[in-house]
């Protein structure tokens, strides 16, 4: 039978069951810790992956539009949790870079989450489950690594922006930890 009747493939069930449930396990944490997303947490994180930038460069890869992001970094500046300088490509803008507040913030609220799925990881899971859980880790990280470089064409040049790293410094790109 065709998906038009109804029919779906394996692995069609297979995506949806996994984006419903590390959706879900995402929220579930974030609300459970209160380190729910927002727009400041998320301006943040992409200033601690990719490094500084400007608010056109933000809000370009927020999806946001430039007056609502140059908001978003007032907030932050006001904050201290970024610091705003002379962009050296365009003296019209303003290069925003993260802060060591920053970067403690992120570290925070990172480790908050990390001891909340730690603690869940002690009272729920067996040690088979465990191993099966590390299993699961390794297979997710290479279907995110094969649809990075299918969104980048190929490039495999910024894998290192998939991986968390610790949260530390001044906000430079971040890489990836084995």
């Amino acid at each position: 039978m065709s998906e038009a009747n109804g029919d779906r493939s394996d692995e069609a069930r297979l995506a949806n069951d996994l984006r419903r449930s590390v959706s879900a396990f995402v929220r579930v944490i974030r609300q459970d810790t209160g380190t729910v997303r927002s727009a400041q947490s998320e301006a943040l994180d992409l200033l601690h992956r990719l490094g500084p930038m400007n608010v056109a460069g933000l809000a370009e890869k927020r999806g946001v539009t430039h007056q609502t992001m140059r908001l978003v970094v007032a907030g932050l500046d006001t904050d201290g949790l970024v610091h705003q300088g002379a962009d050296p490509s365009d003296r019209r803008s303003r290069l925003v870079k993260i802060s060591p507040a920053g970067c403690a913030a992120l570290a925070q609220e990172r480790q908050v989450r990390t001891s909340r799925i730690e603690h869940a990881i002690q009272s729920q899971l067996s040690p088979g489950e465990r191993d099966m859980l590390r299993a699961a880790i390794s297979i997710l990280d290479r279907l995110a690594e094969a649809q990075f470089i299918k969104v980048r064409g190929g490039s495999t040049d910024d894998l290192s922006l998939l991986q968390a790293a610790p949260v530390s410094g001044t906000g430079g790109p971040r890489h990836k930890r084995r």
